[in-house]
């Protein structure tokens, strides 16, 4: 029996996603969580076989969770759910460590062909995403400019979008403001941004707040 572990914010996700594995005579739904502290908590208390996780829940980033379960689980395969289109966070999750990656509205036909690849070792992504990479038209010159940003200017870029203040983020992400200041002049230099409504425009522009 495949156990799986679900970690995503919104009661509705959850309720589809067990339905989905319902039928399936070797899968269980065995747990959920609803924020990244309740997810590092029942991960560590071990059992999985394989964790379906949202890339945008509340609390800390989506991707600091990924490297630390990697660092801490490292043969506990972490299948990525996203409402936001492989092309804007798939390679990014895939580097930071997770086995697969799933966007929610693919997840109805997809799941359960996902979850058996990267319980069994491999890694998930869409015939279409393979199709791109394969087809090399990820090439450099040809990403958008919110790939060249590190995982830190990336969340603190999708918090200011958001509408969060610096003291704000300071706060959500045990930093100083000082720290985020710098985050934020980096990151607003590589996108080639001048202002707070500049980078708002871009991220909804690139789909990557929700």
């Amino acid at each position: 029996m495949i156990k799986v572990l679900i970690a995503d914010d919104h009661p509705i996700v959850r309720q589809g996603l067990r339905q989905i594995l319902a039928g399936i005579p070797d899968m269980e739904v065995a747990g959920e969580a609803v924020n990244s502290q309740e997810t590092l908590r029942q991960v560590r208390v071990g059992g999985w076989d394989v964790l379906v996780l949202d890339i945008t829940m509340p609390g800390r980033s989506g991707f600091d969770i990924l490297k630390e379960l990697k660092h801490e689980q490292p043969d506990l395969p972490v299948l990525v759910l996203s409402i936001h289109a492989e092309e804007q966070l798939a390679v990014r999750a895939l580097k930071a460590g997770a086995s697969g990656y799933l966007t929610k509205e693919n997840a109805p036909e997809e799941l359960v062909k996902a979850i058996r690849k990267v319980v069994s070792g491999g890694r998930y992504i869409s015939p279409r995403l393979a199709e791109t990479l394969a087809l090399g038209l990820d090439a450099a010159s040809d990403r958008p400019r919110h790939e060249t940003l590190s995982d830190r200017e990336f969340q603190v870029m999708q918090l200011m979008a958001r509408g969060k203040t610096l003291a704000e983020i300071a706060e959500e992400l045990s930093l100083s403001a000082k720290t985020v200041s710098t985050y934020r002049t980096r990151l607003m230099e590589k996108l080639n941004l001048k202002t707070n409504a500049d980078l708002m425009r871009y991220a909804l522009d690139h789909g990557l707040i929700e």
